[in-house]
């Protein structure tokens, strides 16, 4: 697998705290195939439009089929299970893409950008990798003020205001054509408070909880996406995905 070059910036802060986070993360886990998330429906409508694919930092929770995606990730453990598994993988980060402008169809990257320091500069990486009117597949959480220790326990750099993200999309001229609310933060307060105490104080034992026990969970519970044309109202929303479209620009 190439590796890429770490820009100075990002050691050894935030990304290298990332990294330790989610190699010890993927080293227990097992891959949670596509197939199974409620992103899949989704996802399976835009395939025939997009033959050349890449997912960006999947872990192991692939939202993009296995065959025929390019996947990109910091985190070896998880590129060895995908790869193991057929998949396509190469090291690196979203800082520096190694592949040429307009190399895709389709980009995804959830959970992502709220993990850099510079996300407009991994935002615009994704674009630039992005064939003018191809499609990207984003996700982030939403209102600073509802940050709880599961942020911190994850590796959140930021959570976004709407018109932020609004700004944001629109500096780097991407469309939303759908979105909907999204994502796996325990709702309980109590229950994340007692999740991060074991975390803090066990974490290898806690970990193997939330592999084996709280994931398969929670993606047996997932809702269906309810998916709505344009931004949906982000107001009561606490993480947002979309899917976003290329311009083709001037």
């Amino acid at each position: 697998m190439p590796k890429v070059a770490l820009p100075a910036a990002h050691m050894p802060g935030l990304y290298e705290r990332n990294r330790a986070f989610y190699d010890q993360l993927w080293a227990a886990a097992r891959l949670v195939r596509p197939e199974r998330l409620n992103t899949w429906p989704l996802v399976q409508s835009l395939l025939e439009r997009s033959p050349r694919r890449l997912e960006v930092a999947p872990g192991l929770r692939p939202r993009l089929p296995l065959a025929g995606t390019t996947f990109l990730d910091v985190s070896r453990p998880a590129l060895l299970t995908l790869a193991r598994c057929g998949a396509r993988v190469v090291e690196g980060e979203i800082a520096r893409l190694p592949f040429p402008d307009g190399s895709f169809d389709l980009v995804c990257a959830l959970d992502v950008l709220e993990h850099i320091e510079n996300d407009r500069g991994g935002l615009a990486e994704l674009c630039r990798v992005t064939a003018a009117g191809g499609l990207m597949l984003l996700s982030m959480p939403l209102h600073a003020a509802r940050w709880t220790a599961f942020d911190d326990w994850v590796g959140h750099r930021r959570r976004y205001e709407p018109a932020q993200l609004a700004a944001l999309l629109e500096q780097h001229e991407l469309s939303v054509q759908q979105s909907a609310a999204y994502g796996m933060q325990p709702r309980s307060s109590r229950l994340l408070d007692y999740g991060i105490w074991w975390l803090t104080n066990h974490p290898r034992r806690a970990m193997w909880w939330y592999n084996r026990i709280f994931m398969p969970l929670g993606v047996l519970f997932q809702e269906r996406l309810a998916l709505a044309r344009g931004l949906i109202d982000t107001d009561a929303v606490d993480e947002v995905i979309l899917l976003c479209t290329r311009r083709a620009g001037d």
